[in-house]
């Protein structure tokens, strides 16, 4: 006799269950992917706001004129600079109030402000005969255009073509000072035209390796437009060169500087401002700035005399 097994039982409520179970699944892994998608939107948002209004956290000028020259430096004349996209810019050229030493000193500035912030450096320059072009960039100090990388360079070449041109600055006894970002203005300058001697106040690296300081959580070597290869062009610098920069620098960290007067191709001297900060008085006209500045011309003096 032929036994047929009989069929196995299933529970009325299993069926139930395990479809319950794959739908708290279905739902959860939903609600995962939802999840995600919102953070690589946010993600994206964020980093398309960085890319389109990076160079408004770079550049904070101040756009307003500060009047004429004469009147925050008795003395001092407003010169025009007329660059190679022709752009007019205005900038103030100081005179020497001590003894003519022949050497001009072009001054590119930092990131912020405009030239009235840096009369007091032009008027301690020139008390030790010193003349003194202080420069803005487009879009600082009441001249038109927008800034970045490639325009500064242009507004930087301006500058010097005025010296040489119409003032009749000798090239070999120029000073190019760069403060902060303007010592990557000074020092791309200085490897195609080079000056009597380099001074950088607070220099970096190069743009991103500051910017990842302050903001790690993005990728910054990627995003960033304007570059600003500092260490990389000062290697290419021949001259006389002095590095200037304060022992706590929050903004700037000090081995960058560091970094920067390590690789100079020429001669370095180096001045640490002890407990000075990036924007601290002392290192903005401080006496060790404006002895760096006059030892520097020491050294073109005895270069060129």
């Amino acid at each position: 006799m032929t036994v047929v097994p009989r069929p196995a039982r299933v529970r009325a409520g299993g069926s139930r269950d395990d479809a319950f179970r794959r739908v708290r699944q279905n739902v959860g892994m939903a609600a995962v992917v939802r999840v995600a998608v919102i953070v690589l939107l946010v993600l994206a948002l964020l980093l398309g706001a960085v890319w389109a209004l990076q160079r408004r956290l770079i550049y904070l000028p101040d756009r307003a004129s500060p009047g004429p020259a004469g009147r925050t430096l008795p003395g001092a004349r407003d010169v025009e600079l007329t660059t190679s996209d022709g752009l007019r810019l205005t900038a103030w050229l100081v005179p020497p109030t001590g003894p003519d030493r022949d050497i001009a000193v072009l001054y590119a500035p930092g990131n912020g402000g405009n030239r009235a912030g840096r009369a007091p450096l032009a008027a301690a320059l020139a008390a030790q005969g010193l003349t003194v072009l202080l420069l803005d960039y487009r879009g600082y100090g009441g001249n038109p255009g927008s800034p970045d990388e490639e325009k500064l360079a242009r507004d930087a070449r301006a500058a010097r073509a005025h010296l040489v041109t119409v003032e009749g600055a000798d090239p070999q006894r120029l000073i190019y000072f760069g403060e902060s970002l303007g010592c990557a203005v000074a020092t791309e300058m200085a490897v195609e035209l080079p000056p009597g001697g380099l001074l950088l106040r607070s220099p970096f690296t190069d743009l991103a390796a500051t910017a990842a300081e302050h903001y790690p959580f993005l990728p910054v070597r990627l995003l960033l437009r304007d570059r600003f290869p500092v260490a990389e062009q000062i290697a290419q610098v021949s001259v006389p060169t002095a590095v200037v920069y304060g022992s706590r620098d929050t903004v700037v960290p000090t081995r960058q500087s560091e970094l920067v007067a390590a690789r100079a191709g020429g001669t370095v001297e180096v001045t640490v401002v002890a407990g000075a900060d990036h924007n601290d008085p002392d290192l903005f006209d401080g006496p060790q700035v404006v002895a760096a500045v006059t030892r520097l011309a020491d050294r073109i003096d005895h270069a060129t005399r």
